[in-house]
């Protein structure tokens, strides 16, 4: 609900993933990852956000490997925010979108996700 440090959702570890069930379907056209600024990190660190990550349409819950819409990686350097264009201009439209991070930016314990937005058009 807010920007607070420590307000996240975290997963034991560098991996995890996250499925999301959207109101309606659309035709993914951008994905948004946010985490806190360094500055309001009480270590100065952001080590626990995400780095290397994949996002997939999946067609229903018990798909197990969906249509990759692309592979990004979140800059802890850069905007709390980071708006990451789909890669694959297939024009699928989905309902059920897949977070699939593969690594942190060295946290040993967790990682943390603060906001995951996805962008789109109604199908």
């Amino acid at each position: 609900p807010d920007m607070y440090p420590g307000n996240c959702w975290a997963f034991k570890g560098s991996q995890g993933y996250l499925v999301v069930r959207l109101a309606m379907k659309i035709y993914p056209t951008a994905f948004a990852v946010e985490h806190i600024p360094k500055a309001l990190s009480p270590t100065g660190t952001i080590t626990s956000a995400p780095r290397n990550f994949s996002v997939y349409g999946l067609d229903d819950e018990y798909q197990e490997e969906g249509k990759l819409l692309g592979q990004y990686v979140y800059d802890e350097g850069g905007e709390p925010l980071q708006t990451f264009p789909v890669m694959d201009k297939s024009g699928n439209a989905f309902q059920i979108v897949e977070l699939r991070v593969f690594s942190n930016w060295g946290h040993a314990e967790y990682t943390c996700l603060y906001r995951f937005r996805v962008h789109g058009k109604l199908a």
